[in-house]
């Protein structure tokens, strides 16, 4: 294995399953490649149904001990966990960009917000709160909030660390025990945080890690399963789509947190040079495979032309290449089939009228890599406009008026994320209020981080994580009457 790290026990390739690490029943294994060198990083082990039934049946009973505790004590051990995770903050990324690809900067950025998640969680653990309602003579109604029971945890490849972080710290800060099944095609980041969990003495059985290429296999289990109570995913909406019907039969809470078409409108009065930067770290983080990523690029036609200009001239200085190389900007995209799906897109508009101002085309850098893409000319009927790109692929629309822009924006049955550039206060509440999304960022599309409440409406999801938003979740109200008093 040519990853190398200064802790070599955080590269793991066993599952991890009630404190042990463990090989699948049948020896079944899958392959860990670097998108970007195609090099084989790890075989890793391939669990399925029987290991899955397992899992959940040690969390029910760690659950036992841990709700018990008081809070005060689990956020001792988060607490430890994100000191950990600071500590091997570089080792993490070196694996993420390994087995991901994204360049070592933006993976160093993700393991420093993954663990912003532990210790945010670990503070609001202690503040899940009751209430004494107005009650009668000779009653009293009291409410009080429990954990939710196993919760079962499904994260993407994007985000390798702070996907699970993100639903692992809400959980456990309450109570919950959870089981997770990572991405196949990133389990190496999964692994090295249940090492670290384990190191900060998180007990047995509390966080498994479900690594697998029987995603069917898995999820089946998770969903079926009558001691789980809560399916957590992030993922695609046909994937989220499809979970939450096989938890219907059960009546499992649920939390989606799915796929997204972000518009960043740019208005004429806008601080053009602001906006231009904004929508390049928007649309080109991580290659463009975020599900907040800039899908749809709408420009006011008075200054469509300089914003084009000044964006292209940006995109023509991007390196891309080996993430670990520091001369990288911007790494590979994670599978051919995906570099495929892109370019199928790409190939569409153009059919259509569309104009290739930079990129285009698949990289000779290797098939793992699509060249930074801008497009103009695009119209709302394109593929461009109604489906996720999920790549760095970056479509400038024009539009006229406010109006014209809100419903553009609106055009998709999506609604995670959403931009505005403009200096005009008024126009930043009509248009704030008037787009259906989720979350919208003003003059700014850096806009996660552990305390605010992230989620989408419409077909991106349900349900918030991070913020104090966040334990909702994964709590249970209780309503208990006092009689006879």
């Amino acid at each position: 294995m040519s990853i190398q790290l200064k802790d070599s026990g955080l590269l793991k390739t066993q599952a991890y399953i009630d404190g042990q690490w463990v090989a699948g029943d049948n020896g079944a294994t899958f392959d860990v490649h670097n998108p970007a060198t195609g090099e084989l990083l790890a075989t890793v082990a391939s669990v399925g149904a029987a290991e899955t039934k397992r899992a959940i049946e040690a969390a029910e009973k760690a659950m036992v001990a841990w709700q018990a505790l008081p809070a005060k004590s689990r956020s001792d051990i988060l607490e430890r966990w994100y000191n950990l995770m600071l500590e091997s903050q570089e080792d993490l990324a070196v694996l993420m960009t390994a087995e991901q690809g994204k360049p070592l900067f933006e993976s160093r950025g993700e393991v420093g917000y993954g663990a912003s998640f532990l210790k945010w969680f670990a503070e609001e653990g202690k503040r899940v709160y009751g209430d004494v309602l107005p009650s009668t003579a000779d009653r009293r109604s009291i409410v009080i909030k429990q954990p939710v029971g196993v919760v079962a945890a499904i994260t993407p490849w994007n985000f390798p660390n702070a996907m699970i972080t993100r639903k692992v710290a809400p959980a456990l800060a309450v109570g919950c025990a959870i089981v997770l099944k990572p991405a196949a095609e990133t389990p190496l980041s999964a692994l090295a945080l249940a090492e670290l969990g384990e190191r900060a003495g998180l007990p047995a059985g509390l966080f498994s890690v479900l690594t697998s290429a029987d995603a069917p296999a898995v999820g089946g289990e998770m969903t079926s399963n009558t001691t789980v109570k809560k399916v957590t995913f992030t993922g695609s909406t046909g994937v989220g789509k499809l979970l939450m019907k096989q938890c219907a039969d059960t009546v499992k809470r649920t939390s989606m947190e799915l796929g997204g078409n972000a518009p960043v409108i740019v208005f004429d009065d806008a601080d053009l040079d602001k906006a231009v930067a904004g929508a390049l770290v928007s649309k080109y983080r991580n290659s463009g495979q975020t599900c907040i990523c800039a899908n749809r690029i709408l420009v006011q036609d008075g200054i469509y032309d300089a914003f084009v200009e000044k964006f292209t001239a940006a995109v023509n200085e991007f390196r891309i290449g080996n993430g670990l190389d520091d001369s990288t900007t911007h790494g590979p995209v994670i599978t051919e089939k995906a570099v495929a799906d892109i370019h199928a897109k790409v190939e569409s508009a153009v059919a259509e009228g569309a104009t290739v101002v930079t990129g285009g085309r698949v990289s000779d850098k290797g098939s793992h890599f699509y060249e930074p893409t801008v497009l103009t000319n695009v119209t709302d009927e394109m593929r461009l406009f109604k489906e996720e790109i999920f790549g760095p692929v970056a479509p400038i629309f024009k539009f006229s008026s406010e109006a014209e822009a809100i419903s553009m924006a609106n055009d998709t049955e999506f609604g995670l994320a959403s931009y505005i550039y403009t200096n005009d206060l008024g126009r930043v509440w009509r248009v704030s209020e008037g787009v259906d999304y989720g979350m919208v960022g003003v003059n700014e599309t850096a806009i996660s981080s552990e305390v605010i409440p992230f989620g989408g409406v419409k077909e991106s999801g349900q349900g918030r994580e991070g913020s104090k938003y966040g334990l909702d979740d994964y709590l249970e109200t209780k309503y208990i009457c006092m009689g006879g008093l």
